[in-house]
Parts: C-alpha cells; sequence; structure tokens
C-alpha cells in the first residue's frame, strides 16, 4: 500500500490516496489506530507552519511518532485537507485533550493593509563631498568678520604656513589645550540678487588650526590641515563639527529662493559643485533639505497676438542643503540637466 500526499503547482495543501492490493489496504484504513498520549512525540514545539512543498504525511510525521496515524487525525479534520482552507504560512496544533474530536487547530494569516505617508526615497551622499564642501567655504554674519583671534607669527618667521607648521596665535577669548579653529579669509558681500542687499559674508576656509599650548597671552598652535598657504593675520574661528550622516528631507512649508554665488566665482555651476541660496533656518530650511532649480523662460514674441510672451520655468537641477544658516545656505548640486547660474530659482517644488 502507498498513500501520497502531494502539494499542488499554487503551494496548496491537497490529499491523494492511491490505494493498491486493495484487501490490505482497506483493512488498514478502515480500522485505524486511535491516538494515544503514547503516539505524539515528546517535547513538541508548537505549531507546525505550514511549508510549500508540505504533504499532509509531512505535517502528520511532524506531530506522531508513525506517520500511519495520520488517518484517524484527517478523518477528524476534513477541512484541513481543503485547498481553499490551509496554505503555506498557516499555523498547525495539535491538542491531545481533544484528540477525539480530532486535535488540530489551524490558524489561517490573512492580508493586512497598512497605510502610511509615501515617502520619496534619495539616493546617499557621498561622505567625501560633504567634507570637501563644508571644509572649504561658509556663512558668517557681517559683524563676524574678524573671528576669534588671529595667527600672529611662526617659531621661523616664516610668513607663509602649511600643514604640520607651529604657529603663535592671539585669541580674544580663552582658549585650551586642543581647542580646533578653522583659518579663513572673507570674500565680498554676498547680495540679494533682486534687491542689492547684503544678505551674508562669504568665507574661504584655507586650512585648520589645533591649540598645544598658552603662556602669557599667546597661544601656541599646529596647523592640522591646510587648504591654501597661510599668513600672518588670517583670522580664527570655533571649527564646525561635520554631520556626514545628512538625511534627505523636504521643507514643510513652501520656499522660494535664488542662487546666489557658485564656488570658486564661477559663472556657471554643474553637478557635484557647491553654490549659496537665499535660503535659511528662518524660511524653514534645515541640513538635508532637498530643493529644485529652475531657469526663468525665455521672451519670445507671440506672431498671433504681436506681443512678447514670458515662456515657463524650466526644472534644470536639484540641490541638498548641507550648511544652513539664517537667511543663506550652503547647497551640493546632486542633478543638472543644463548649466545652473547665480539667480536662478530655488523652490521646493512639493504641492502643499
Amino acid at each position: 500500500m502507498k498513500s501520497r500526499v502531494l502539494v499542488a503547482a499554487l503551494g496548496v495543501v491537497t490529499l491523494i490516496c492511491a490505494l493498491s492490493s486493495a484487501p490490505a489496504v482497506a483493512d488498514n484504513l478502515a480500522m485505524p489506530a486511535a491516538v494515544t498520549q503514547k503516539d505524539i512525540k515528546p517535547n513538541l514545539p508548537q505549531p507546525y507552519i505550514v511549508k510549500k512543498g508540505d504533504t499532509l504525511w509531512d505535517i502528520a510525521n511532524y506531530f506522531f511518532k508513525s506517520p500511519m496515524k495520520w488517518m484517524r487525525i484527517w478523518e477528524h479534520n476534513l477541512y484541513i485537507t481543503n485547498p481553499d482552507l490551509i496554505y503555506p504560512g498557516n499555523k498547525i496544533w495539535f491538542d491531545q485533550a481533544k484528540a477525539k474530536s480530532g486535535g488540530l487547530t489551524t490558524v489561517r494569516p490573512h492580508p493586512e493593509v497598512h497605510m502610511k505617508k509615501v515617502e520619496r526615497l534619495e539616493p546617499a551622499i557621498d561622505p567625501s563631498l560633504l567634507v570637501t564642501a563644508l571644509t572649504r567655504q561658509d556663512f558668517i554674519r557681517p559683524e563676524a568678520v574678524k573671528g576669534v583671534g588671529y595667527i600672529l607669527d611662526s617659531s621661523d618667521e616664516r610668513i607663509n604656513y602649511g600643514a604640520n607648521d607651529h604657529v603663535y596665535l592671539k585669541f580674544d577669548r580663552p582658549v585650551q589645550q586642543g581647542d580646533r579653529f578653522d583659518v579663513f579669509r572673507t570674500t565680498e558681500p554676498i547680495r540679494d540678487p533682486a534687491t542689492g542687499k547684503v544678505i551674508g559674508i562669504l568665507v574661504n576656509h584655507l586650512g585648520q588650526i589645533e591649540v598645544t599650548s598658552q603662556a602669557n597671552g599667546i597661544a601656541r598652535g599646529l596647523v592640522t590641515h591646510a587648504f591654501e598657504e597661510l599668513s600672518r593675520g588670517d583670522r580664527l574661528k570655533p571649527a564646525r563639527k561635520i554631520d556626514t550622516h545628512i538625511v534627505p528631507n523636504y521643507p514643510a512649508t513652501p520656499v522660494n529662493g535664488r542662487i546666489l554665488y557658485i564656488r570658486n566665482d564661477a559663472t556657471e555651476a554643474g553637478q557635484h559643485q557647491i553654490v549659496g541660496i537665499d535660503l535659511g533656518t528662518r524660511e524653514g530650511i534645515s541640513a538635508g533639505s532637498e530643493l529644485l532649480v529652475s531657469h526663468a523662460g525665455r521672451i519670445v514674441h507671440d506672431q498671433v497676438s504681436d506681443k512678447a510672451v514670458a515662456l515657463p520655468e524650466e526644472q534644470i537641477g536639484r540641490l541638498i542643503v548641507l550648511a544652513p544658516r539664517d537667511h543663506t545656505s550652503i547647497a551640493l548640486v546632486t542633478q543638472s540637466s543644463r548649466p545652473i547660474s547665480i539667480g536662478d530659482a530655488v523652490h521646493d517644488g512639493v504641492q502643499h
């Protein structure tokens, strides 16, 4: 006698019995032995979770020492052989106390719908781009152009310094050994393209210095980084801590601004270049804010109406804010389809 229990193509458990040697099989199936405690495997972890490819024989073999006991069980649990009621993922328990009525309990998982807001997934930003962008430039307030100190001289009387050089420093505030300072020089004031109003001072970072000791109001320092040659009189400000784990986000309210400047005094910018914008924390911008860049449409002559018509703005790029200030921010161009210019529009691009 062979009893074969097969699984349908869709993974549904079903029962097919192929009978041969009819008298012997008939005797065996007509009088299945009753299930007792001795028939159940001891210390059996329950439930059994149905897997694709399982047969009823497999399930019986999990619960009982002799899988031949399956007939006694299935005759009281015929619903388990119904392909509409048992699927991979079903959980099956056997309770000896309920053996006379079948003893099996099945829990079928049901699909669940979870509603959540749509999320826009953005690619990760290369940390090296962030470090380069944030260590080289910054926006400061006009009243902060003097910094908190300056380079006084060096131990060997040279006028230009580089990495690993030892220099003397003067500060207008107390400092401690191990304090780090950015060395900077100011550039031209950054003005609003529309109003001409000064909205910030862009500074170029030349390097970084760590205080090693101090005596008689003079501090000694070690040049730990140098992007350009440092000189006497170069100003110092507390080194900015750079967080390379910027998480892309979108402004909660509509924002509209302009490109203020392009790094290295360039006239155009493309992907992976640094720009400044006239939007900051006061406008709801934060580190990681994703913004769109658009170029003003051309003015064309309408031959039908004989009037000048402005074409719509065209989206030409995307950027992410790296270092927001009150009303200005440094940003990285992440995508561009055409050159980005000073004065191009910057906006959130989201329907609120």
